[in-house]
């Protein structure tokens, strides 16, 4: 019995030893893993039934993840609805001068003629109810904004018409709020209003357009009702089929035309009728 207690003595003595030396070999828990692979591969080698069975469960954990990875959601941007949001249409649907006026104005002033579309049809039709002809509403469009509807000068005026929002804020109402003058059809309608009161209160386009700009009857205000009234008779032109010459294609700022006063207490009452 003394004899088998002191083998088992040294047995362990030895175990504990060549422990202690692996640990102090590897110093790493990798090492480890590395070695549990190698006893599981040469297991599964001298035993066929073990590979099976290993080979089994690695399947199924694989099996698993894919299973995960495809469940995993990815982001695909989507909004069907989106379209109805769009300030756009094809211009072959519209007449035939419209479509016209579109490309023309779509060459110049370098911007899609699908949402310049959907500003010409909304032009003639709310010239039609205001008395106007359509082609000076974009006509005033494209100087005072080259069909930007974000843009701002710097007295604050904004949208595609350049409408002294903080002004006319009462005739955004019916539209739901000051922020309206950033909808293009919206802004559009709210400056042509205003517009047809200018031209209504001076008794004349020319007149109108003057008070429109905020300038009265100064050399501003005469340049500016120039400038409109040679953009409106080129745009009359191409309606009514006569022919011009290509248009020059324009970059024009983001901005009212910079010889544009900050409007006086007198001018803003003028145009503020509500």
């Amino acid at each position: 019995m003394e004899v088998l207690r002191n083998f088992v003595r040294g047995l362990r003595t030895f175990g504990s030893d060549v422990a202690q030396g692996f640990f102090e070999i590897t110093h790493n828990g990798f090492a480890l893993v590395g070695l549990a692979v190698v006893l599981c591969a040469g297991a599964a080698i001298a035993r066929p039934d073990l590979r099976q069975s290993v080979e089994v469960e690695l399947m199924g954990w694989l099996q698993q993840r894919n299973v995960v990875a495809v469940a995993e959601p990815v982001w695909q941007p989507s909004e069907p609805g989106a379209v109805e949001r769009a300030t756009a249409s094809d211009p072959a649907h519209l007449p035939k001068q419209q479509a016209a006026v579109a490309f023309w104005l779509s060459k110049k002033y370098r911007v899609a003629p699908e949402p310049v579309s959907a500003l010409v049809a909304e032009a003639y039709e709310v010239g039609r109810l205001a008395k106007l002809d359509p082609t000076l509403i974009l006509a005033v469009m494209a100087i005072e904004s080259g069909f930007n509807p974000f843009a701002q000068s710097t007295v604050g005026a904004q949208g595609l018409m350049q409408v002294m929002t903080r002004v006319h804020t009462a005739k955004y109402e019916s539209f739901g709020g000051a922020m309206a003058a950033f909808d293009p059809l919206t802004n559009l309608k709210v400056g042509v209003k205003i517009l047809q009161e200018c031209i209504a209160r001076a008794g004349s386009v020319e007149g109108g357009l003057q008070h429109y700009v905020g300038a009265g009857n100064s050399d501003i205000g005469q340049n500016y009702a120039m400038k409109v009234l040679a953009e409106h008779a080129r745009l009359f032109q191409v309606a009514t089929g006569r022919a011009l010459p290509p248009p020059v294609p324009q970059t024009v700022p983001a901005v009212a035309p910079a010889e544009t006063p900050e409007p006086t207490p007198d001018t803003l009452v003028s145009m503020s009728s509500s």
